[in-house]
């Protein structure tokens, strides 16, 4: 049992699981430990992956208030897998963490036990989907984002605005499209359901969306785009196509990273609190409070619409 508990790697998977198994049943919680000698506190930080300027930002937020408070950080990809295989669990548990933040990724029963009965506490940030209730998690108002987004373009006089989405299993961008239709109703314009689509937040999705969408004969005349190294993909096929932005094509980003007021031209884009998502899931693994009701354990931090020069009316 205590290679289980201790998060050895050299257990039988049928041998782990009666033993968790065991654990489970019988409500076991492990006493938080902390690392021996003179090695720092550790925070895990996973990501489903990693390499894209909004991870970093979620790194730099997750490492300066760790080091505030003297913790370490460890970091992990998972491949892009949005669930951590049993080996990544294993190292974890060999590190006893003092918490565990979790980006885009979720837990399934088991795992979730496995650093609940060692009182590992964990955060997930940008949930994926959806999660249990008693699940922590940190993220912002991804539905308003698209809403203001959109509702920018149609009061500019855009009526043929194309969404320009992250991939459709991950719940940030539903909710961003559903911002995206609720502005369309608000104003009483309907949506093009053909002008909606879905691909992954890089700036290579961002350029087949491009091309897809200009060369349409019925082209849009505004772009919102999901992040904003998708809108920067957007921005090239729009040149490459001989458009230029804002005179012929409007477009918007999300996410406010630091590059998006430096491009040409600068980015209308929705401000999503990268730094303040971190720091806060990092005082919540830090400072966890089981008393806490499940709504103060589901915190959606605000967004905020940026207007630089990437936007104008349309072309007469």
């Amino acid at each position: 049992m205590s290679k289980v508990l201790n998060g050895r790697s050299d257990v039988a998977p049928e041998t782990r699981a009666r033993i968790e198994e065991a654990l489970q049943r019988s409500g076991y919680q492990r006493r938080r430990s902390q690392p021996q000698g003179t090695s720092p506190p550790l925070i895990d930080l996973v990501f489903h992956e990693i390499g894209s300027a909004w991870a970093m930002e979620i790194v730099r937020g997750v490492e300066e208030a760790a080091s505030r408070a003297g913790v370490g950080v460890v970091l992990s990809t998972l491949g892009g897998r949005h669930s951590p295989e049993q080996g990544w669990m294993d190292r974890v548990l060999a590190r006893r963490p003092v918490g565990v933040i979790l980006v885009l990724s979720t837990l399934d029963p088991t795992q979730r036990h496995q650093l609940e009965s060692r009182s590992i506490p964990f955060v997930v940030v940008d949930t994926d989907g959806e999660t249990p209730a008693d699940v922590a998690t940190v993220g912002s108002n991804n539905w308003h984002g698209g809403l203001s987004a959109t509702r920018h373009l149609l009061q500019l006089g855009h009526r043929r605005v194309a969404m320009a989405s992250g991939p459709v299993d991950v719940l940030c961008s539903r909710a961003r499209v559903d911002g995206f239709g609720s502005a369309h109703d608000e104003l009483g314009v309907p949506v093009d359901p053909t002008l909606v689509r879905y691909e992954n937040f890089t700036m290579e999705g961002g350029y087949r969306h491009g091309r897809a969408l200009l060369t349409r004969e019925d082209r849009p005349t505004a772009v919102f785009a999901g992040s904003d190294m998708q809108a920067l993909g957007v921005l090239r096929a729009a040149r490459e196509l001989g458009l230029r932005v804002p005179e012929d094509l409007s477009l918007v980003g999300y996410d406010d990273l630091p590059l998006s007021a430096w491009v040409d031209p600068p980015l209308t884009t929705v401000h999503q609190p990268l730094h303040a998502m971190a720091a806060t899931a990092t005082r919540m693994v830090l400072e966890p409070s089981p008393t806490l009701g499940a709504s103060l354990r589901r915190v959606d931090l605000a967004t905020d619409l940026v207007v630089r020069s990437s936007t104008a009316p349309p072309p007469s």
